[in-house]
């Protein structure tokens, strides 16, 4: 959880400065040119999250853990010594792989330490620590970046998360396979393994439950890429000064991180398709809110509501695909479901930049507003339950 804690930091480092440092610094008045970064983390990101679980399946997850360290160590310098936009999206590319290894890699650990009854829970703990994290660095940036500027002074925090994450998994972190092959012996499943292009194949709609869960998944971090890149802009043009767009950022993640210790837990015991289904719905109406909106604190709410549906839903799409899979091919499951949902960052940045460009940025949020609804109907009518409570 505490590795993890530093890995969602290195996210939040990002979330109130970086799109109004596209504007005020670089001039892009594009709002498709200013999400490009987003773009670009996304998709690096999604295909190194299917990496990282063949690998971790192959090599161990301390290895790949480490690995996504050291691509982590140039993104605060690269971002603090931009002299050109380009920089940027290179310590994007970098922050993506940092993401998809280490990330992933924390979610598969804590998935095979703990049995199929309280899976749940462990993945609520996980995104817990992470998106807690990604808030606080979101609101400390703000505060800092309102006193001192933009940059270089936000971005020192990142040199400290990224060195305290890299020695605390290389001295304190241990390996967590020998718990496969402990679980893999006792395991209900028949199928011992299962390739990526044969899992990939599942989750284009062969298996309805992984599917479901990844198109589910992709919405939701296309909602995730909307509020990092569009939000800041969308709350600027109404007026607000930098503290407050930061307190914003800040409140989202916060909700959303601290109630995923319940609804974790709480799918373990009713299931989880219902979980899955309110929270989508509910974010629906949230970005509805955050559109229709005029003052701050009215945006306070909309954005607690946001995180409240967004926790019913994170922990509880892993959890589902955990239940799914077999131990040997968990992690590269994990990783075909992450590759997915990840994947939402590019589509979310590329149709909110689209549609702010052509309609307005209020229109933008609407609109997407709507494909969430429709993401929470579709799994009401197609995804099994994945867990027995019994």
């Amino acid at each position: 959880m505490l590795v993890n804690a530093f890995v969602g930091a290195m996210v939040g480092l990002e979330r109130t400065v970086l799109p109004l440092l596209a504007e005020a610094e670089f001039g892009l008045a594009s709002k498709s040119a200013a999400l490009s970064f987003i773009a670009t983390f996304g998709a690096i990101k999604a295909v190194t999250n299917l990496l990282a679980g063949r690998l971790s399946d192959r090599y161990g997850r301390k290895q790949v853990l480490l690995l996504g360290w050291l691509f982590g160590l140039p993104v605060p310098f690269l971002i603090m010594w931009a002299p050109s936009w380009s920089w940027i999206v290179l310590a994007n590319v970098l922050l993506g792989i940092n993401q998809g290894l280490a990330w992933s890699t924390t979610v598969i650990m804590k998935i095979d330490l703990v049995g199929p009854r309280q899976r749940g829970l462990a993945m609520g703990l996980n995104e817990f620590a992470g998106y807690l994290s990604v808030a606080g660095a979101a609101l400390a940036t703000g505060y800092i970046a309102a006193a001192f500027g933009l940059r270089p002074e936000p971005f020192y925090l990142g040199i400290a998360w990224v060195a305290a994450g890299l020695m605390i998994s290389l001295l304190l972190i241990r390996d967590t396979r020998p718990h496969v092959a402990l679980e893999g012996g006792a395991s209900r499943h028949s199928e011992t393994d299962l390739t990526t292009r044969q899992l990939l194949v599942r989750s284009l709609g062969r298996d309805r439950a992984l599917s479901s869960a990844s198109q589910a998944g992709m919405v939701n971090n296309l909602n995730d890429g909307l509020a990092w890149g569009l939000f800041p802009l969308f709350f600027a043009a109404a007026g607000l000064d930098v503290a407050r767009i930061g307190f914003l950022a800040f409140t989202y993640p916060a909700v959303w991180g601290g109630l995923q210790l319940w609804t974790g837990m709480l799918s373990d015991r009713w299931g989880r398709k219902s979980l899955i289904v309110a929270g989508m719905l509910v974010q629906g109406v949230a970005l509805a809110l955050v559109a229709l909106g005029k003052a701050f604190w009215f945006w306070v709410g909309a954005a607690a509501l946001l995180g409240a549906g967004t926790a019913m839903v994170y922990p509880v799409l892993l959890a589902s695909v955990g239940d799914i899979a077999h131990p040997r091919w968990r992690a590269s499951a994990v990783g075909v479901y992450r590759l997915w949902r990840d994947g939402g960052y590019v589509l979310g940045a590329l149709l909110a930049g689209f549609l702010a460009d052509l309609f307005g940025m209020q229109w933008a949020i609407g609109a997407i507003a709507l494909l969430t609804a429709g993401s929470g109907a579709l799994v009401a009518l197609r995804m099994p339950e994945t867990h027995r409570t019994d």
